[in-house]
């Protein structure tokens, strides 16, 4: 399918770019890397230290008593607490309703619903598996818009972009524009991306769709970072695609991470997003 290219918001050297951190994700353990965060006062600490490194959004993944993903209602309040006794609202926290092959769409629907977050994550393919799932979601969009919660639609392909583009034309997305996420080499061999992975979401994205992050499995996470900034995104980096700094050296810290992308960021003459920066710019388009 055809479609007009992206709003890249180029030529506008004032724009901020907002930095997000995914801290843990739902896969990785303490035997991947002993700094991951798991509890909720880990994710707190994790807060603190990206906020100083000028991360603006934390995307909050909590565990079960086992350390397994969970998308639990009460878990999730007591991150949420924990990160706002430490960085205030001075971070958006986003949940997740990832499912990791458990969790149900009408599951990842009513999480949401019960929890009532400042923002979610949504991956397409996830909540709208087939076309017997499309009105629950639009439906849940409609509500979210509502209850005044940032949605965040996660992509993975041209495909998921193909989807999207048409929900849009339909009326499903409960407004002109919503908040996306595109993501970088989740399917390609070994989970590497690069940089120009971010072509094909660009050229295959609905015109006009100004608020877009992008967020990059394996060691070029940083160069994918800063490639999309450049190209007019917002960015989000962190253990859970990635664990490496530029060099190759592991990361002893998710605030490492962010601070890889700011350093080159603040060479480049690109200003950064505080979270009230961002909640103006998300509450323009919903």
């Amino acid at each position: 399918m055809q479609v007009d290219s992206i709003e890249q918001g180029r030529g506008n050297p004032c724009r901020a770019v907002a930095i997000a951190i995914a801290p843990n994700g739902g896969r990785k353990t303490k035997a991947d890397h002993p700094g991951l965060p798991i509890s909720a006062a880990e994710l707190a600490d994790c807060a603190e230290s990206c906020l100083a490194a000028q991360a603006s959004m934390i995307h909050v993944h909590v565990r079960d008593a086992e350390g397994r993903h969970c998308l639990d209602a009460d878990r999730y309040r007591e991150a949420i607490a924990a990160i706002r006794s430490r960085a205030g609202d001075r971070m958006i926290v986003q949940v997740t309703t990832e499912s990791l092959g458990t969790y149900s769409p009408t599951e990842q629907i009513a999480l949401v619903r019960e929890l009532r977050p400042e923002a979610a994550s949504i991956a397409l393919r996830e909540i709208v598996p087939d076309a017997a799932h499309e009105a629950a979601f639009a439906n849940l969009l409609y509500w979210m818009r509502r209850e005044r919660i940032f949605p965040q639609i996660i992509l993975y392909d041209r495909a998921d972009m193909e989807r999207l583009v048409e929900f849009h034309r339909r009326g499903l997305l409960a407004a002109e524009e919503i908040p996306l996420l595109f993501v970088l080499g989740r399917y390609t061999t070994d989970q590497q991306s690069q940089p120009a992975d971010l072509i094909e979401f660009l050229a295959n994205a609905p015109h006009g769709f100004t608020h877009w992050t992008v967020c990059a499995f394996g060691r070029q996470e940083a160069a994918c970072a800063v490639a999309t900034a450049l190209m007019g995104g917002n960015v989000r980096v962190g253990f859970e695609n990635n664990l490496h700094l530029p060099n190759g050296d592991v990361a002893e810290s998710n605030a490492e991470l962010v601070l890889a992308v700011t350093e080159h960021l603040r060479v480049l003459g690109l200003p950064l997003s505080t979270a009230d920066m961002q909640r103006e710019a998300l509450a323009r388009i919903w």
